[in-house]
């Protein structure tokens, strides 16, 4: 069982290294992250771009819909 365990653990340390990661290792300090940091901004700006369009396309919806269903 423990010997399963290590050589598991073993197989993915190799997979790890051959794996490309979103850092340079030459850089030192936070600069080292930059493509990263790059993307999460890129998400972050096109999340608050999606979640605006849903709630104006939402807010316009219901005041459509609000409009013509009145009871007055």
């Amino acid at each position: 069982m423990i010997a399963k365990v290590k050589n598991f653990l073993g197989e993915v340390k190799v997979e790890l290294q051959k794996a490309s990661w979103p850092w340079d290792p030459k850089e030192k300090g936070f600069r080292r992250y930059k493509e990263l940091t790059d993307s999460t901004l890129v998400v972050v700006i096109a999340m608050l771009l999606l979640g605006g369009y849903v709630a104006l396309f939402d807010f316009v919806l219901v005041n459509f819909v609000h409009f013509f269903t009145r009871l007055h």
